[in-house]
């Protein structure tokens, strides 16, 4: 935290405490009974799994082996860049449309007779 954001933070906590010193007895009241009532609902709760695994998922970035981050990024990132050549390669969209591309290119009639309005009808009487 560099000086101006812990000047910054200073003045948050002065202005909160001023803040707080100016509610009256009865709001401090509801809100002390408030918050017991929280903590003792807390401590009633079981622990989950998964706020368990949580936890110590957060703990591993708090205090990381050198490198962990960026050894954990890199596995991601190849295995969602591995994910999209899978998903690109089984889809066969590709090949498609490569071999439509090809067909164009390597016939004998203009691309701009496929995009004539009669092509059709003409291909049509071709055909039979």
């Amino acid at each position: 935290m560099n000086a101006h954001e812990h000047e910054f933070a200073l003045k948050i906590v002065r202005e909160l405490d001023r803040s707080t010193r100016s509610i009256d007895n009865d709001t401090v009241a509801k809100l002390a009974t408030a918050r017991e009532q929280a903590l003792a609902q807390y401590q009633q709760a079981p622990a989950m799994g998964v706020a368990v695994a949580g936890r110590t998922f957060t703990q591993m970035f708090e205090h990381p082996t050198p490198g962990i981050r960026y050894a954990l990024s890199l596995a991601v990132l190849i295995l969602g860049l591995a994910g999209i050549v899978y998903w690109q390669s089984s889809n066969g969209a590709g090949s498609e449309i490569a071999d439509l591309d090809a067909r164009l290119l390597t016939d004998d009639l203009p691309i701009d007779a496929y995009l004539d309005k009669g092509f059709d009808s003409w291909l049509k009487r071709q055909q039979r």
